[in-house]
């Protein structure tokens, strides 16, 4: 295995280094050959390196002095420093990395936030080397850090623009812009105790995340939580495990969904990236669903497994093209909400572990899409709520009313659970009820003794269905919602 790191500046040429070639499975000369013919960079200055061994370190420091030109001096224009990674401090509030791009920074400046529009006094700047060391001016082409009592988290955010606030840049630095979410989840603590704590970490990891979308959600199933946004599954994933480890959170963690676009009747567009915010069909002309161009790139014994998956995730076959002899790449236009279940298990799986992806999104195009509500007791329950598309929609209701068949309690009563497309029932269990022998005591007599009993517990079990209500358990929610990441 070699791990690539290429430095390209548009200023010089382009810089390839190829670490961890003192591994037993390093083929550098292969990955060299691959980045040649798949990227189409000139890879014969490539320096070989392991940091481990301590080779080709020293022709690495050699090579950025030379290949990377220094920073202009622009020390006369207006202040503008870029934001590129930050951290809260419980003491001194959010503390900024930055690097000056144009002009100069001084302790006690007026500083100005261009993104967010908030101004501070830097109290504190300095440079790391490594530990924090004050100084008193950072200059165009240096990095430092700031500390200017920074309490509001939303307030520095990572790609923001700092200039003075006295004498403002005319323009920000380019290429900020707010990230746009595309998968959305919802996250509930196991422990309703710990609502803002889970409220606290998520504030604290949009500090230097700001793909992090999130808002409070509740759920009649889960309490209180947050709707959260994320720009795709490993996002996902990523934050999630940081929740845990680093805050010592345990957490509920809802089936991914992405972002629908209804066209309503009125001509409004709606958002909803809930199935609880999909207008009433009457009220809907179409519903869009967001596409991604997939490519997987595979050994060619794999291509069959691979481009049955993609046909299986109502994918469109593109293009296919072999990059070298034994590797393929594949190309597909797929619903990204194929995608934030199990398909990259799946292509893990089917490939043995040698096939990897990456997708990104093309745009919204018009699906048959449904809204799939699951009633229990004739009562819908909103939370386990699903858009899918109409030709899967049997599939996902009969596994989840077989589920919940086999997690809820039995009752006193005859429990119907079923999954519904508006009025129209498409899949249904019955759960049945706890039997109480009325006859036990009859142990002789008229048989019409019998059936009067019998009808008393009849009129009973009916009176107590009428005005009963069915208790779902949260362990029957949480395995639920695994249920939906593996079928959706």
């Amino acid at each position: 295995m070699v791990k690539v790191v290429l430095s390209q500046n548009k200023f010089s040429l382009p810089l390839q280094v190829l670490n961890k070639i003192d591994l037993p499975g390093a083929e550098p000369n292969r990955v060299t050959q691959e980045i040649e013919e798949v990227i189409g960079l000139d890879c014969s200055n490539a320096i070989y390196c392991s940091a481990k061994e301590g080779i080709g370190i020293k022709e690495i420091l050699n090579a950025i002095v030379k290949r990377i030109p220094p920073p202009k001096d622009t020390a006369d224009k207006p202040l503008r420093a870029l934001i590129f990674d930050s951290y809260y401090d419980p003491y001194r509030g959010v503390i900024v990395y930055f690097r000056v791009i144009d002009g100069s920074i001084k302790k006690g400046d007026r500083i100005y936030f261009m993104a967010s529009g908030k101004d501070y006094y830097a109290d504190e700047i300095g440079v790391l080397s490594p530990n924090q060391l004050q100084v008193d001016e950072l200059y165009a082409g240096e990095v430092g850090y700031l500390s200017a009592s920074i309490r509001t988290v939303a307030d520095a955010r990572v790609g923001d623009t700092i200039t003075h606030y006295t004498r403002k840049a005319e323009n920000s630095l380019p290429g900020y812009e707010e990230a746009t979410p595309m998968v959305f989840c919802g996250l509930f603590p196991v422990d309703a105790d710990q609502f803002p704590e889970l409220r606290d970490a998520l504030e604290k990891l949009q500090l230097n995340d700001a793909a992090l979308k999130f808002e409070p959600e509740t759920s009649s199933a889960m309490g209180f939580g947050f709707r959260c946004g994320f720009l795709g599954l490993l996002h996902m994933e990523i934050v999630q495990e940081r929740l845990e480890r680093e805050y010592n959170l345990t957490l509920i963690t809802t089936a991914p969904s992405v972002v629908y676009r209804v066209d309503c009747v009125n001509g409004d567009t709606v958002e909803c990236s809930n199935p609880s915010l999909l207008p009433e069909p009457g009220k809907r002309r179409s519903i869009e669903e967001p596409f991604v161009k997939i490519e997987m790139l595979t050994p060619k014994d794999y291509i069959g497994p691979l481009m049955e998956l993609a046909q299986d995730r109502r994918g469109e076959f593109k293009e296919m093209k072999y990059i070298t002899e034994n590797r393929a790449s594949i190309t597909y236009e797929l619903p990204l909400s194929e995608m934030v279940g199990d398909f990259f298990d799946q292509l893990k799986s089917r490939s043995k572990g040698y096939a990897s992806m990456e997708y990104s999104f093309v745009g919204y195009r018009e699906s048959e899409l449904i809204k799939l509500d699951i009633q229990i007791n004739g009562d819908p329950v909103e939370p386990l709520a699903t858009i899918v598309h109409k030709d899967k929609a049997y599939a996902v209701g009969r596994a989840l009313t077989q589920k919940l068949k086999e997690l809820i309690p039995r009752q006193m009563f005859k429990v119907p659970i079923q999954a519904c497309i508006g009025s129209k029932v498409i899949a249904s269990e019955t759960l049945s009820a706890i039997r109480k022998d009325v006859l036990a005591k009859c142990y002789g007599g008229d048989i019409t003794r019998k059936k009067k009993l019998l009808r008393k517990q009849s009129e009973g079990k009916k009176r107590m269905k009428a005005i009963g209500k069915v208790d779902v358990p949260q362990e029957a929610f949480m395995a639920v919602l695994r249920l939906e990441k593996e079928v959706l």
